[in-house]
């Protein structure tokens, strides 16, 4: 399946597709040191959060899809050099709005979850 949204997003810092399928999608991202806030490699969790909104929008997969609202907890803290799998499952689905269920594991601990209300508009957000 092909992406049809967020066509120039640095995927070094935001992840990497594994698997597009309707209404789902896994993204794999390795943690560097550049996300790194401290020396002892605690990752900022604005990279997660990047990761999980990622999987997200392609797992609604339209061009015009962005992100109204979002409900996250970070469940246990990533060091630099985990590599993180993010998996996005459309739920609820009304009008243009639709619910999406995401967790990122680091390995088989859950590292963060959250719902992600994205919406799709009839045209691209910057465009009047």
């Amino acid at each position: 399946m092909d992406i049809l949204t967020h066509e120039m997003i640095d995927q070094e810092l935001c992840g990497r597709p594994l698997l597009i399928d309707n209404n789902y999608s896994k993204v794999e991202m390795k943690t560097t040191d550049r996300m790194a806030v401290d020396d002892i490699g605690l990752v900022h969790g604005g990279f997660i959060f990047g990761l999980a909104d990622y999987s997200a929008m392609i797992a609604v997969n339209h061009p015009n899809v962005v992100l109204g609202a979002a409900e996250v907890k970070f469940l246990k803290p990533v060091k630099s050099g985990d590599v993180l799998v993010a998996e996005a499952r459309v739920g609820e689905k009304e009008g243009k709005r639709k619910s999406v269920s995401v967790t990122v594991k680091n390995g088989d601990a859950e590292v963060f979850m959250g719902t992600f209300i994205c919406f799709i508009l009839d045209k691209h957000v910057l465009i009047n």
